[in-house]
């Protein structure tokens, strides 16, 4: 059964791969993703600092409802998560999911919304490491590994993590989001 899936992204600054490949992974799976932005119209994403690809939004913030979708994935990139943890219906939509239970996949720098939506204190998760000590005073426990599965809570710290982080997605759709521990 074919499962809808939103990623989270603010209007710039993307990392396109950390999109790309989690998109790609469900969908090939027989799943629908659907990118959610706070704006409509196009999302810019970027390979590390430079200009990447643009992609249409399908749905914005302030349309969207948890209930409406099987998952969440969080692509990161520096600016990216920044921009969202400033605008609240993004936040208020991540703080939803966390709680509904639904499997919500974070990667790289995407943990600093979670940090925002204040839905860490007691849960183990990994993020790029600069974001160690935000994670740690948010009350989160920071790891560095390449997959950290914690209940609902999939995590991983950069692109060359992509293979366990897309796979770990796929799972939680296919067999519920602690189905697979790391």
């Amino acid at each position: 059964m074919s499962k809808k899936v939103a990623f989270l992204v603010a209007s710039e600054g993307i990392e396109q791969v950390e999109l790309t490949e989690p998109w790609k992974a469900v969908t090939d799976a027989g799943h629908d993703a659907v990118l959610v932005s706070p704006e409509s119209g196009q999302v810019q994403m970027f390979n590390h600092l430079d200009k990447g690809d643009t992609k249409d939004v399908d749905v914005t913030v302030s349309d969207a409802s948890v209930d409406d979708y099987d998952a969440l994935v969080l692509p990161g990139g520096v600016a990216n998560p920044d921009a969202l943890r400033t605008d609240a219906d993004a936040v208020a939509l991540v703080r939803d999911f966390v709680a509904s239970g639904k499997p919500v996949a974070a990667i790289c720098h995407a943990p600093w919304t979670l940090v925002e939506a204040g839905v860490l204190s007691g849960r183990r998760l990994t993020s790029w490491p600069s974001l160690q000590t935000d994670i740690r005073n948010a009350g989160g426990d920071w790891t560095d590994e390449s997959l950290v599965i914690d209940g609902n809570l999939i995590t991983s710290r950069k692109p060359d993590d992509l293979p366990d982080f897309c796979g770990a997605v796929v799972e939680a759709l296919e067999h519920g989001a602690a189905a697979r521990s790391a």
